[in-house]
């Protein structure tokens, strides 16, 4: 199986029951924090081995130097700094142990015992300049740049040890798994080439060809279709609902044991480029051999060109940094004239009208208004259920 990024095994910061209830007896004596739900989702991603080799969150040098050059001080290729930013240290100044509380489940209950090396402050510069970095805006607008720019102005950084992946295991006991258990999982299935695709939003036809695409051009075993859990952007569906349709879909249209569906509990950046190469290092760290990247890769809005998130990774990314290769993908679409899903590029003596092509503000729309999509489009089982969820939201 590939190896994980930057380590010959995984080492997951989640620790055994046992070291659990050890934690939770000290933390009681020590100063605790109420992070914000980015550090709480980076507390989750440590915990479950997806942002393996790190131990846990960056200093102010690491985190100016992966937003400039995608390496810590050290020389460790990462491309998002792990960040625990805070508004106020009042509770821990000084201290050199800490709990941390979780802000998204009720009670704040401590998720994670943090070995604090320093507490830095980070200049409204600095920030803006990691931002741009990031980002590639500082746009208020933003809803990445908005979130990151207002997350504090102090850098708690320091080892954790993970307690608890907050709600995900609760609310998803289906989907959510952690990098070890999607490892347990691929090797139980035998599958050795295994291809990542990426998703936030309900899976319609040219998702799922594109799945069958990579599986079929590059012989592979399976897919891991791999689903954001955590915060988005209003407006966007909710985890339940997407979860929901992507199983119809798979166990309707897919063969027994090609795919697994499978999430992880991470608040979406929407940073793009630098995001679809955040996605490559865990879904390596997953096992995962191959990660399609298509159009607008964890874009939003105009902030990003439709393949930006391709390029990045000849670009940016050096040579040997990463194992997992990258699948790159076109525009897909139902092609009238050959009454199938395609890449666009590859359609050759077609024009646009020649394609099936519905923007998301459309599809919305139409939904709301209990209208089905065509079935070129959507299969008719996912959009009942998307029809479904958008009469209760204007009822």
């Amino acid at each position: 199986m590939i190896k994980p990024h930057g380590s010959d095994s995984l080492n997951p910061r989640l620790v055994s029951s046992d070291r659990a209830q050890q934690l939770l007896a000290e933390a009681e004596t020590l100063p605790s924090l109420l992070v914000n739900s980015a550090a709480a989702a980076n507390a989750v991603m440590l915990g479950a081995g997806y942002f393996n080799p790190l131990k846990g969150f960056m200093n102010l040098a690491d985190a100016l130097s992966v937003s400039a050059n995608l390496h810590t001080e050290e020389g460790l290729f990462w491309p998002v700094p792990v960040l625990n930013l805070v508004q106020d240290i009042s509770s821990i100044e000084g201290a050199s142990r800490i709990a941390l509380r979780d802000p998204n489940t009720e009670g704040n209950p401590i998720m994670a015992v943090m070995d604090v090396a320093a507490i830095e402050s980070v200049s409204d510069e600095q920030i803006a300049t990691m931002a741009q970095e990031i980002f590639g805006t500082t746009d208020p607008e933003h809803p990445g740049v908005t979130t990151f720019t207002n997350l504090g102005r102090f850098v708690v950084s320091g080892d954790v040890e993970v307690l608890s992946l907050s709600y995900f295991q609760a609310d998803f006991p289906d989907t959510f798994r952690t990098a070890v258990e999607i490892r347990e999982e691929i090797a139980e299935r035998g599958w050795n080439k295994v291809v990542a695709f990426q998703t936030r939003n309900p899976m319609h036809r040219a998702h799922e060809e594109l799945c069958r695409m990579a599986m079929e051009r590059l012989d592979a075993d399976g897919v891991v279709i791999h689903m954001l859990l955590g915060k988005l952007k209003p407006g966007d569906i909710p985890a339940s609902v997407r979860d929901n349709c992507i199983r119809k879909m798979v166990d309707l249209y897919f063969p027994e044991n090609s795919v697994m569906v499978t999430g992880y509990g991470f608040d979406m950046l929407y940073a793009g480029p630098r995001e679809a190469v955040l996605h490559a290092v865990f879904r390596q760290n997953m096992g995962a051999t191959h990660l399609i990247v298509g159009r607008d890769h964890a874009g939003v809005g105009d902030y990003y060109g439709a393949f930006d998130a391709q390029t990045i990774f000849a670009d940016k990314v050096p040579e040997g940094a990463l194992e997992i290769e990258i699948f790159n993908a076109d525009h897909t679409a139902f092609s009238k004239k050959l009454g199938r899903v395609v890449m666009m590029n590859e359609a050759e003596d077609h024009t646009k009208d020649d394609f099936i092509l519905l923007s998301g503000t459309k599809v919305r729309q139409m939904l709301g208004e209990g209208i089905a999509p065509p079935p070129e489009f959507s299969r008719p089982e996912v959009a009942q259920i998307l029809m479904d969820y958008y009469q209760i939201q204007n009822s």
